[in-house]
């Protein structure tokens, strides 16, 4: 038995990302298996615990006393799933311990879906690739801060040139793209300063009616 849930958490992700993004929280009880999937991008893990912290998560047909410990913690939850992501996880406590004996238990994680990042300095490439089809989610070409890609002419971080819309057109539905980025493709934003391009982006794939599907 398992139960997946949307949950809207305060997460920074960039300066160019909504400061709140989508988690998602995954369920399952004691003796059952255990997989985090994405639609798209890579899988962030947030937080977790295979234990239990209150009375009624996987509580029915349960005895009392098995529910009585809301205190219980598996404080390497959160290694065990980030080591482990994209396998299937069997929740008996010979492969997590059992943090407290004669509880019944559950596994609680939530988790992000997360889109892959390239940066490319000026003048280099970037080259995005995937076990799909790219999708672009936000292109910059320009200079959001001084620590990506140090340069000593790095002299603001207020330079924005999105190029969202001119990646997507270029790359959208390719497994492979190159991008230079320099001023003759993008023109210069901002002159006289050290610019890079940045790119998020996922995979994906789909089906014969076009639904996104898991990328593996």
């Amino acid at each position: 038995m398992y139960k997946l849930q949307m949950i809207w958490i305060s997460s920074i992700a960039g300066a160019h990302a909504a400061s709140v993004v989508a988690a998602k929280r995954y369920l399952t009880c004691e003796g059952h298996s255990a997989h985090l999937s994405c639609d798209y991008g890579y899988i962030k893990v947030l937080r977790a615990n295979y234990g239990r912290t209150d009375k009624t998560t996987c509580s029915e047909k349960r005895p009392h006393h098995q529910l009585s410990n809301v205190h219980c913690f598996q404080e390497r939850s959160l290694k065990i799933m980030s080591d482990r992501l994209g396998s299937f996880l069997s929740l008996y406590n010979r492969f997590f311990s059992d943090p407290c004996v004669g509880i019944y238990k559950y596994l609680d994680v939530f988790y992000f879906c997360l889109p892959y990042s390239k940066s490319a300095v000026q003048n280099k490439i970037a080259h995005l690739q995937a076990n799909g089809v790219i999708f672009i989610h936000y292109a910059n070409y320009g200079r959001r801060d001084r620590t990506t890609c140090p340069h000593k002419l790095a002299t603001t971080s207020d330079c924005y040139f999105p190029q969202t819309s001119s990646l997507r057109s270029r790359c959208n539905g390719k497994t492979s793209c190159k991008l230079k980025a320099s001023n003759d493709v993008f023109s210069d934003p901002c002159y006289g300063v050290h610019k890079y391009l940045e790119v998020t982006y996922s995979c994906r794939y789909f089906n014969y009616i076009g639904t996104p599907i898991l990328c593996t």
